[in-house]
């Protein structure tokens, strides 16, 4: 039991409140900032620290090396544990153009990895995770990814799921099994750039289709199906990147009806899917034998989880997919693949998932607050489309937010064809601290209220 006179940065710990090792790191993370702890103070001895808090010495020994890991406590051997001095930033850039999940509070992602790893381990033989697994993923990969994909499709047999090292191997997989050189593939106007990237490196060409706020348009899918034959249709169809606009179910069915008369083949690359507040049913769903379905880990989970399940329906086609596959990237990484296998199945990824899902949404109210009339976000997913004022273009927005310290994407990086429009991409998940995030959408919305100025090279 905690003495009510202990010092008044020590937490009262709390039943309900997380690990306790994290809430002592929070505790002295927050007293530096409100100066009750400053740079040079000396804290307690560990065993002391233990005592006074009623916990066993290992809690607070993570708890310092927690709170070590955030650059708050510095050791000097023998003279004790001293609060360090800031840390000073070399870097001002504040990313907000990559699209990764954001770290979620509560979760202590640290120790999910060790035991997740720690399990892999006890139940797998290390043999097998360091050998060549060349079917796609071993039989309990498949059933994870199987699980994985409930939500969307319900029940599945777990042959149909291919394992795969990522979405875009995956992507550029289909690309090389289904299509041949100079072959079409059709997208709207804006869409994920790694598909342009794959087929351009392979010698296929982007057609764009024309898109509206519900997404593709069905009667402009059809004209271009008729015209130019394509061999694929590309659809991100859930949050889409980057526009973060959601194809309602209606128009799903109007696509796959389309694609199953014209005999063309759907990727339906969904990686926000499990991220979206009822989101509808997979195109996959509506034309299962045209739609080849693509869900990533690394977008809902962590991006170091090169994990991706592929539904191919078709034995042949997986085949085909596999063959494809094998040129380039040949197997996800058995480890890696084992430890998404785990957390899968033992609950970890959905308790993860819903730490990413929650954060997400925080930081879509903060953005929607922050850029008032300018926000057209979802209000969940990993990414607001910003539409710039007249004075501004993307090319220029985007230059004049890295002089600020921003980095964002401009609308060309998604553009299919020669024209796109005036707009940006703001990612909400890469940058950990929330208060980071908060004032540098401050900053970028100030940036946009006024006019652009020249923004020249400087000489040195």
């Amino acid at each position: 039991m905690q003495d009510d006179n202990l010092p008044i940065w020590l937490p009262r710990l709390a039943v309900h409140g997380g690990p306790r090792f994290l809430q002592i790191a929070d505790a002295l993370q927050a007293a530096m900032a409100e100066g009750s702890l400053k740079p040079g103070d000396r804290l307690p001895p560990q065993r002391l620290l233990a005592t006074l808090l009623g916990v066993d010495l290992t809690t607070v020994t993570r708890a310092y090396d927690e709170a070590r890991r955030r650059h708050l406590l510095e050791g000097r051997g023998a003279r004790g544990t001293y609060v360090a001095a800031p840390k000073v930033e070399l870097t001002s850039i504040l990313d907000l153009s990559m699209n990764t999940p954001p770290s979620p509070d509560g979760v202590d992602f640290d120790d999910l990895l060790k035991q997740g790893l720690s399990q892999v381990l006890m139940r797998s033989d290390a043999g097998l995770l360091m050998t060549y697994h060349l079917g796609g993923g071993s039989d309990s990969d498949r059933k994870a990814g199987a699980r994985w994909l409930e939500p969307m499709f319900g029940y599945l047999d777990a042959v149909q799921v291919v394992v795969c090292p990522g979405a875009q191997a995956a992507i550029a997989a289909l690309i090389l099994a289904l299509t041949r050189p100079d072959d079409v593939i059709l997208a709207e106007p804006t869409s994920y750039p790694g598909l342009r990237t794959a087929a351009t490196q392979f010698g296929r060409h982007i057609i764009a289709v024309e898109a509206d706020g519900h997404g593709m348009v069905p009667e402009m899918l059809e004209q271009a199906c008729r015209q130019h034959k394509p061999a694929l249709v590309y659809l991100n169809p859930t949050l889409q990147n980057p526009t973060a606009i959601t194809i309602p179910e209606r128009r799903r069915q109007e696509l796959a009806s389309i694609a199953k008369r014209c005999n063309v083949r759907i990727v339906e690359d969904d990686p926000y899917w499990l991220l979206a507040d009822a989101p509808p049913p997979p195109v996959a769903t509506f034309a299962p034998e045209q739609a080849y379905y693509i869900s990533t880990l690394s977008k809902c989970l962590t991006p170091g989880l090169r994990v991706a399940f592929v539904l191919i329906r078709d034995p042949h086609e997986r085949e085909r997919f596999l063959v494809a596959l094998r040129s380039f990237a040949l197997m996800a990484a058995p480890l890696t693949a084992a430890l998404a296998t785990q957390w899968i199945l033992d609950g970890s990824a959905a308790a993860l998932m819903e730490g990413v899902r929650k954060e997400a949404r925080l930081r879509h109210w903060m953005a929607r607050d922050i850029l008032a009339g300018r926000y057209s976000g979802a209000g969940d997913g990993l990414h607001v489309w910003l539409e710039l004022p007249g004075y501004w273009n993307s090319s220029q927005l985007a230059r004049a937010a890295d002089s600020e310290g921003i980095a964002v994407t401009p609308a060309e990086a998604f553009a299919n064809g020669s024209g796109s429009v005036n707009a940006i991409r703001i990612s909400l998940g890469c940058v950990k601290d929330r208060e980071r995030l908060k004032a540098g959408l401050r900053r970028l919305s100030h940036l946009l209220a006024r006019r652009p100025e020249s923004f020249g090279a400087a000489v040195v």
